[in-house]
């Protein structure tokens, strides 16, 4: 289907974009990447009379590290940071993670930033995100605020944006020393079916933190309830099969699995229970491997 007309206008600042956001309200649409938006559009799903693009915004093509967190433009592509020696030195898990987005053509022209805001219920990007404790930046002129992810996406294609305001970046915090991450998906086509990340902490030789978030079977990532208590204080190498039974179970109904046209709710549940056991147990011998190595 043929594009329907709209105008493209390119910005050099949030503070344009988002007064482009205002002046021309439900039918104006950040463009960044254009990987979801063009496909909708060429689909006749959505149809915008006004296209801002932010690519050339310098605050959203941003890549650096302040303190203990990496801040990631908006604008800055999945190929980017999985290429970027930046990011693999300090973060190689989220380095990992992007490499596994799509294929390398989404992964070239598609933003972090972008993906985040389309909210797509099946992404690789938002359950990493939610399991590493980032945070996004949004903000419109001279005003900013920050949100967890949980706090950020909504539900499937809703976020907490609001109107006018402009996704600027997303931070990721360093992993604490003996630390570990894990992001496991299952996939029959680009979009993951499920994803699953674990975070573990470990010291003196034994669980001392653990984190897991769970997507793409239900609306929105969740994380999971329960899992630091279930776990604290246990050997990386010995997991209790109870524990991981009952988290596994937790992770089942935390995600909310729905049927659709990757499987039904039972067989979701199923793999999320099989995923959360296997990304735990890698992440603590990740973790623990970590922590030898320091010692």
């Amino acid at each position: 289907m043929p594009l329907s007309p709209f105008e493209l206008h390119r910005v050099g600042t949030v503070a344009e974009a988002g007064a482009l956001l205002d002046e021309h309200a439900d039918d104006a649409a950040i463009y960044a990447g254009g990987t979801e938006l063009l496909l909708l559009l060429k689909l006749g799903f959505a149809s915008y009379g006004h296209l801002v693009d932010v690519k050339p915004i310098d605050e959203l093509r941003r890549l650096e590290i302040l303190e203990d967190r990496l801040v990631i433009g908006a604008a800055v592509t999945h190929r980017v940071l999985e290429r970027s020696e930046l990011v693999r030195a300090g973060w190689p898990d989220l380095a990992r993670m992007e490499g596994e987005v799509a294929n390398v053509r989404v992964r070239s022209t598609g933003s972090l930033g972008g993906n985040l805001a389309f909210a797509d219920p099946h992404s690789d990007p938002a359950t990493f995100l939610l399991a590493s404790g980032a945070v996004v930046e949004l903000g419109r002129a001279q005003t900013r605020r920050r949100l967890g992810i949980d706090a950020f996406v909504l539900g499937p294609y809703e976020t907490a944006l609001a109107p006018g305001e402009v996704l600027c970046a997303i931070e990721v915090p360093r992993l604490p020393e003996g630390t570990g991450m894990t992001h496991l998906r299952l996939a029959f086509h680009e979009r993951p079916a499920a994803t699953v990340s674990a975070w573990v902490r470990v010291a003196d030789g034994r669980v001392a933190e653990a984190r897991l978030a769970v997507g793409s079977v239900g609306v929105r990532p969740v994380l999971v309830g329960g899992v630091d208590e279930a776990l604290n204080g246990q050997s990386p190498g010995a997991f209790e099969p109870s524990a991981l039974a009952a988290i596994g179970a937790m992770a089942a109904e935390a995600a909310e699995p729905v049927t659709d046209a990757d499987g039904s709710a039972d067989y979701k549940e199923a793999l999320v229970r099989t995923l959360a056991a296997r990304a735990l147990r890698q992440a603590a011998m990740t973790a623990s491997a970590r922590a030898e190595a320091l010692a």
